[in-house]
């Protein structure tokens, strides 16, 4: 997802961001005033597809551009190729105006310089930041300084069982705990059908599940001071039952170690897989023809035993923030735009496109976002998600850790043996990079 020039390409950046990373236009207004017509958009891809997400977001758009005269250009952008995307354009100086960031990369980005601060004029702007929740707020850059971003769509994950797989299998409900994932999983993963569903080439997933089993394990992969500690007994036992549900358990199919663009979705859906971990998969299924009665879903499984600190951990908090680059020559434009995008009647139609929460306090209110699946996902939000580590290396992080996971997953589909040794040596490995 991200290669080694992410660390050269961040450090870079914060030179690049004084000649001008903002990639739109503005024309002569009447009388020569300057006045901005034009702004360039980088979406994330939210939806099903490419496709549906320039569906949707091309009808906004246009509601836009009738409300304010601007016209905005939209690229939407895969997951595997966005950072490498926005990390190029901080250095070359083609980027757009306004883009979307996942929200574990904030502080990374914000570290660069190249953001716009969203400080409390810049919020004033587009109603205040107490429209936000907080812990989506929090989620938009390094604790003590100006978010360098603002909160789009919130996300959790969710654990999504096939209601018709599990009966056939005489199983009455979803786990609760991962001992009972795992013993479900057996009783599913025969006659080619398997329990749970990975995506073991996607960087992102990789980290975003190894730190909830971190966080399970007492592990927070990086100290109080920002110092990585991925080799500790918590990190390693964590990656290692990861994995372990492909190389011990058998619940997982050994093609998934390749997946990298939701295909276990598209096999959740199928019915060839049971279960899969996501932040929101309800669009996703509806276009693969899924019915809403032919799925379930429940909060990730935790430990048995009694919770403990970090033991009731079962999501990271997840989520998209829209940034503007500081050197945008549209700024106006782009604050114009951010507000139209977080406002309570837009946030209330993306977010139920997308099947995700509204961060904006007043759109949470809409009765849709009450329904059972995203009942789940603000449960787990409110009572059970952590961010991950707001730190200046986060880019790198996924990458490290996340390849070492791509590369274990690797391992157990060639049948090699997953060891706590060979993990640890993986994860010092990793560590290693971050330090050079």
């Amino acid at each position: 997802m991200r290669g080694t020039r992410a660390a050269a390409a961040v450090v870079v950046c914060a030179l690049a961001a004084v000649t001008g990373c903002g990639g739109g236009t503005a024309t002569d207004g009447a009388g020569g005033n300057e006045s901005p017509r034009t702004l360039t958009y980088w979406a994330s891809n939210q939806g099903p597809s490419i496709e549906a997400d320039k569906k949707i977001l091309t009808a906004e758009l246009k509601k836009f551009e009738q409300q304010t005269g601007i016209k905005v250009k939209l690229e939407v952008i895969p997951w595997s190729d966005l950072l490498n995307r926005i990390l190029a354009a901080t250095t070359s100086g083609q980027g757009p105006d306004v883009l979307n960031i996942g929200n574990t990369w904030s502080a990374s980005l914000q570290a660069t310089g190249a953001l716009l601060p969203w400080d409390e004029k810049n919020f004033g702007a587009i109603g205040g930041r107490e429209r936000f929740v907080d812990s989506a707020v929090a989620s938009a850059g390094a604790e003590g300084k100006d978010p360098a971003a603002v909160p789009l769509y919130s996300l959790a994950y969710a654990l999504y069982y096939n209601k018709k797989m599990f009966a056939d299998a005489g199983i009455d409900g979803p786990p609760a705990t991962w001992d009972e994932l795992v013993a479900d999983g057996k009783r599913i993963s025969r006659d080619g059908k398997w329990a749970l569903g990975a995506e073991g080439g996607n960087l992102a997933n990789n980290i975003h599940q190894a730190f909830v089993l971190g966080k399970q394990h007492g592990a927070d992969f990086f100290d109080t001071s920002g110092k990585p500690t991925f080799t500790s007994d918590g990190a390693v036992a964590a990656v290692k039952q990861y994995v372990d549900f492909m190389a011990k358990d058998k619940i997982v199919a050994p093609g998934n170690a390749e997946y990298a663009q939701n295909q276990s979705l598209n096999d959740f859906a199928k019915g060839r897989t049971a279960m899969v971990l996501w932040q929101a998969a309800a669009s996703t299924f509806a276009a693969q023809g899924m019915k809403p009665e032919d799925w379930g879903v429940a909060p990730v499984p935790v430990p048995a035993g009694e919770p403990g600190s970090g033991r009731n951990t079962n999501s990271m908090v997840a989520g998209i923030n829209i940034a503007v680059f500081k050197n945008t020559r549209n700024i106006d434009g782009a604050r114009k735009f951010v507000k139209f995008l977080t406002s309570d009647e837009e946030q209330k139609l993306l977010n139920k496109s997308y099947g995700s929460i509204p961060p904006v306090k007043a759109a949470q209110e809409d009765p849709a976002f009450s329904a059972p699946d995203l009942k789940v996902l603000r449960d787990t939000l409110a009572t059970s998600a952590a961010p991950l580590p707001q730190v200046p290396q986060e880019s790198q992080f996924e990458t490290a850790v996340g390849t070492a996971v791509k590369d274990l997953w690797a391992d157990a589909a060639a049948g090699r043996p997953v060891t706590t040794e060979s993990v640890r040596a993986r994860l010092e490995k990793a560590q290693q990079l971050m330090q050079s």
